[in-house]
């Protein structure tokens, strides 16, 4: 394995014009990517497969297990085209948006949502291109909806729209996102950003998908919306992970509002161990600058402190200048966070009615004792996954190595903070597995003697069934 940094907290590059190239992807990884994000929202299908398979090549080559998020568009409401290719909208002036198929000018254009008449109400705001420009609804007639100008600017074709707190009609998954969905079938990508998740049925809905398919990938629900806000914990408790999407959220609610969002999203995300990914505008200032900003470094710190699992970068990696000096950037400052700051040793109560009471409390015992002894690591064994995600919940400062058989959960365990990795088949009988394991890590370089480490399991372990069992050990 190449001299790849290993930080907790993880970091997803987002790929496109900039970073598509396989060499640039190489640079990528070891420059600190933990994984990539294919956004559907642009590309082709055979623009991403022949990126998907760069990366599998690379898995190979560098023995890392970077995994796949693919980001479904979901309903993303657009302004249509327009002639001359942009128009200047001068405030207090009026304008027409209309469903009909038109080429838009100064006084009318196009969008492609069709429900976008029956949703809006006269007095709504309609932002355009992430709330740089607004229009109030003066009235609906028809296909039409006629507004004033609030705050004009440049407009320009395929640019976004936003209704805040305005409760969208459109379904979830689109007819795109199933044309989308096919891909991740056959790709058998590890993660799926679901869009505009507004309740915990738009989750099951593609969960459900995804099991008549006969696949097993985990589902990422993007809060952008403020109806996901009302139902948080139901979506928290029906998604595999969170996305703290900051773009669109920042327009749909008050920007002011999203800080406290993100806090409270990240913290009932750490109580459930669900992880939890922090988007948007991270290092924005990067796609044209080769340093960040120092209020960017900030929020880089802030996030950390603030419990997410992983950092996502979008233009910066997609189509920036600088999409390696961003990666090496990030992970700089994750270091030296990581390396600094009071983010450790999260010991969150365990959920006394929980099936998985008796399990929950052997790992949270585990993570307490290695910051007792100052263990180097935790150890620990899964089919499922389900070790990893308690481990990291608990952010023990101990290095997390997990060993599964089940190689594609390998990937799937990448997005996870602080959890390394490996496959490992041979459970012969638990003192001679343990041995091995330990054999693995000091070969690594990640153990030595004199090191404290902890070992959980499940006895029998042939079973493969919920840890049970916790061992305190000491490399000779």
């Amino acid at each position: 394995m190449e001299n790849i940094v290993f930080k907790k907290t993880k970091v997803v590059a987002t790929v496109g014009p900039a970073s598509s190239s396989k060499e640039m992807l190489r640079r990528l990884i070891t420059g600190g990517v933990d994984v990539f994000r294919l956004n559907f929202s642009h590309g082709t299908h055979e623009q991403h497969a022949e990126v998907f398979q760069f990366i599998q090549e690379l898995n190979e080559e560098l023995s890392t297990n970077i995994c796949v998020l693919q980001d479904l568009q979901g309903p993303k409401i657009r302004i249509g085209d327009l002639a001359g290719g942009e128009v200047f909208l001068e405030k207090g002036a009026q304008i027409i948006i209309t469903t009909d198929e038109v080429l838009g000018d100064v006084n009318m254009v196009s969008t492609t949502y069709q429900g976008i008449v029956n949703d809006v109400k006269i007095g709504d705001a309609i932002l355009i291109d992430d709330g740089k420009l607004e229009l109030r609804v003066d009235k609906v007639e028809g296909t039409k909806i006629y507004n004033t100008v609030i705050y004009g600017g440049s407009l320009k074709p395929r640019k976004g729209i936003n209704l805040p707190y305005t409760k969208v009609s459109a379904p979830c998954l689109t007819e795109k996102d199933l044309f989308d969905l096919e891909f991740a079938f056959k790709h058998e990508v590890e993660w799926l950003a679901l869009s505009f998740v507004r309740r915990p049925s738009d989750i099951y809905e593609l969960k459900e998908l995804i099991a008549k398919a006969g696949k097993s990938i985990k589902v990422i629900a993007k809060i952008e919306k403020p109806e996901a806000l009302d139902n948080i914990d139901e979506i928290i408790d029906a998604a595999d992970g969170l996305m703290v999407a900051r773009g669109d959220l920042g327009v749909e609610i008050d920007m002011e509002e999203v800080p406290m969002a993100q806090k409270m999203i990240v913290k009932k995300c750490n109580q459930k161990s669900k992880p939890v990914i922090i988007a948007t505008q991270i290092m924005e200032s990067m796609i044209t600058n080769p340093r960040p900003t120092r209020a960017e470094t900030n929020d880089i710190a802030n996030a950390i402190l603030d419990g997410a699992d992983a950092l996502m970068l979008s233009a910066e990696t997609a189509a920036g200048k600088y999409p390696l000096e961003v990666i090496k950037s990030m992970s700089r400052t994750i270091t030296s966070v990581e390396s600094q700051a009071d983010i450790y040793d999260k010991f969150n109560a365990v959920d006394k009615n929980s099936p998985t009471f008796f399990n929950d409390n052997i790992v949270l015992t585990a993570c307490k004792l290695s910051m007792d002894t100052k263990a180097k690591a935790i150890i620990g064994m899964t089919k499922s996954g389900y070790t990893a995600y308690k481990l990291s919940a608990y952010r023990p400062k101990a290095n997390i190595f997990i060993f599964t058989a089940n190689r594609p959960m390998l990937k799937t365990m990448n997005l996870i903070w602080g959890v390394r990795g490996y496959y490992y088949d041979s459970t012969v009988s638990t003192d001679q597995t343990f041995a091995d394991i330990e054999k693995i890590l000091v070969d690594a370089g990640h153990l030595k003697s004199g090191d404290v480490f902890i070992n959980t399991a499940s006895m029998p372990i042939r079973e493969l069934g919920r840890t049970n069992m916790i061992k305190l050990n000491i490399v000779e």
